[in-house]
């Protein structure tokens, strides 16, 4: 059975005792809002997340799914760079703060974060939760993440989540260039694993890879993605619900899958894994067939069974998106 992604304990605290004495039908009322304009990607000049009732829906139904699609992108840098140690982070389009509290589960290491939101609802929110946090040095900062994000310095980690989706074009390549810039070594973009996730997450690593940048997940390979709609690379990651986030969202299971696209890349090269697993692992008979994204650029299926001794039980092992 597939283990559910919890939120730590602080956070998880900090959640509850801001979502304290809120009315539920007012919560679950924002909530099903909040979860169509996500859904049908509305670009209506109006941020998602504008008062405060749309900034509390968010963190009884949308942080934790966030955060576990974060961790998760975050866990494959780790895999790949387990000597990298983050000092300083930049999230841009903080919201309250989830890419902070991923990074700091990650790495112990984080000391100083600074986090931009530019809606002062969840930014209000993300400051109250973030006094439960660890580091010693968190600041939040209200910018304009379209036109340059100015006098900012480099920072280890560069963090930008669920935030392509509700820019046009030209501002995301912008955006994409800016934050390359402030990347001192690794950068991560996480996108809903949706396929207009991916194309915005391809169209990103394109440009990543462009100026210089090393690839460091989920791609094995620096070349041109292989695949082609109607196929899409995205992962999924568990997560568990609280009893509230579950009556906010009108759900009974005590978790939902959340599906989503990511790129990681740094200034530093390193060894790339053999390849990548793409979809679930099928296994059955005594047999075990993945499809995998491959170092030379290919997409390929692998089948293993109980003959090929120590790689068959290895594959038992591994699930989607982990590497070989």
């Amino acid at each position: 059975m597939v283990r559910a992604m919890e939120l730590p304990p602080s956070l998880r605290g900090a959640v509850d005792r801001a979502l304290e004495g809120i009315s539920l039908a007012d919560l679950k009322r924002s909530a099903d809002i909040l979860s169509q304009r996500y859904r049908a990607e509305v670009r209506d000049g109006r941020m998602h997340l504008s008062d405060d009732m749309a900034a509390r829906a968010y963190l009884a139904t949308r942080l934790p799914a966030t955060y576990a699609a974060v961790r998760a992108g975050m866990e494959f840098v780790a895999d790949r760079r387990p000597d990298f140690a983050p000092v300083t982070a930049l999230d841009v389009g903080a919201g309250p703060g989830t890419a902070f509290w991923a990074a700091s589960d990650c790495w112990p290491s984080l000391d100083d974060a600074l986090l931009i939101e530019g809606s002062p609802a969840i930014r209000a929110c993300g400051e109250a939760l973030s006094q439960a946090a660890s580091p010693s040095r968190i600041e939040w900062r209200s910018a304009d993440i379209i036109n340059g994000l100015p006098d900012l310095a480099p920072r280890d980690l560069v963090t930008l989540a669920y935030v392509l989706d509700e820019l046009s074009s030209d501002a995301r390549d912008r955006l994409v260039d800016r934050l390359w810039s402030l990347t001192a070594d690794t950068l991560l973009i996480v996108e809903p694993g949706t396929p207009a996730g991916w194309q915005r997450i391809l169209r990103a690593r394109d440009r990543l890879l462009i100026m210089g940048a090393h690839m460091i997940a989920p791609c094995v390979h620096g070349g041109a993605c292989p695949l082609a709609a109607p196929d899409w690379c995205h992962f999924s990651r568990r997560v568990a619900r609280s009893r509230l986030h579950r009556q906010a969202k009108g759900a009974e299971v005590p978790w939902e899958d959340e599906k989503y696209a990511y790129v990681a890349v740094s200034r530093q090269p390193g060894p790339s894994p053999e390849a990548r697993i793409l979809v679930p692992p099928r296994s059955g008979g005594g047999r075990i067939a993945l499809r995998t994204c491959n170092a030379d650029g290919s997409v390929g299926e692998r089948a293993l069974s109980k003959r090929d001794g120590a790689a068959f039980k290895t594959a038992r092992r591994l699930d989607w998106g982990d590497s070989l």
